[in-house]
């Protein structure tokens, strides 16, 4: 078990969790929730051992959002009177630093199911979008909560959700900024299932996990990689892309395992 400022980060080869930890503060985002990412998603990465990764929060909710007063020492340029080019450049930088901490989470290679209870508001929706599987229970409350505190969603929710739930929907939740609830997020597809509870919403988010993890690590990750390429891509670069990806990793230990499995009548092992 490792241990950050904001985060828990739990092995448990094949799986990892990797929990949202400040449950004093309903998990509401300060400095270090956003500069611990890249670095923790880049050791899952690289982990041989670790096939998928559940992301999760402690106590009562996945996240309350952005800890806006907690973030002022680190973005003074929001506060700035003069709001002049330099002020502007600064915060454009960090602005980016921000976004990586969603992007790292879409660019690690292994899955990540996002397994949502309680409040998931603004950054946590975010969080949420850049996750490959969106799982709740049914206290589950989501809210792209921006435009009523006077900001853009800035950090890809408006990028990553019109993918997941369609452009109208996503407009109706970052104009109207309102809630919605677990059954209406299973509704419009922006969750592939609602469990009763927290509890069995983490066992739920585990089977599925392992799940994943005993399929192929290779066919698996390139599955990611592909679905990530083609996004915004026509088909047929997508089928350039692939076809280029399939040519490169067959044949593989794991097609061999997998031939030898079904002669012998058993499950592979990879």
């Amino acid at each position: 078990m490792a241990n950050d400022p904001f985060y828990q980060v739990e092995k448990k080869p094949p799986l990892a969790w990797v929990y949202l930890n400040r449950p004093e503060k309903k998990n509401a985002m300060n400095p270090p929730a956003w500069q611990e990412p890249p670095r923790i998603f880049k050791d899952l990465d690289k982990d041989p051992d670790i096939r998928a990764v559940i992301l999760a929060g402690k106590g009562s909710c996945f996240t309350a959002g952005i800890d806006l007063a907690g973030m002022l020492s680190t973005l003074p340029e929001l506060m700035d009177p003069a709001q002049k080019g330099e002020v502007k450049w600064r915060f454009l930088s960090k602005l980016q630093d921000l976004q990586e901490a969603m992007n790292c989470i879409e660019n690690c290679r292994k899955p990540v199911i996002a397994a949502v209870h309680g409040h998931c508001i603004g950054a946590g929706l975010d969080m949420a979008a850049a996750c490959d599987i969106r799982l709740c229970s049914a206290d589950a409350v989501f809210s792209l909560r921006e435009a009523a505190v006077g900001f853009v969603a800035d950090v890809g929710v408006l990028q990553r959700l019109p993918k997941i739930v369609g452009q109208g929907m996503t407009r109706e939740l970052a104009f109207t900024a309102k809630d919605i609830d677990a059954e209406r997020a299973k509704a419009i597809l922006l969750v592939n299932g609602v469990f009763s509870s927290p509890e069995t919403l983490f066992q739920g988010a585990e089977e599925m996990a392992s799940a994943i993890a005993a399929n192929s690590p290779l066919a698996v990750q390139a599955a990611k990689d592909v679905l990530n390429y083609c996004a915004d891509k026509s088909n047929s670069d997508g089928l350039r892309y692939v076809a280029s990806v399939s040519a490169n990793i067959i044949p593989s230990d794991d097609l061999m395992e997998a031939m030898t499995a079904f002669s012998e009548k058993r499950k592979p092992v990879f």
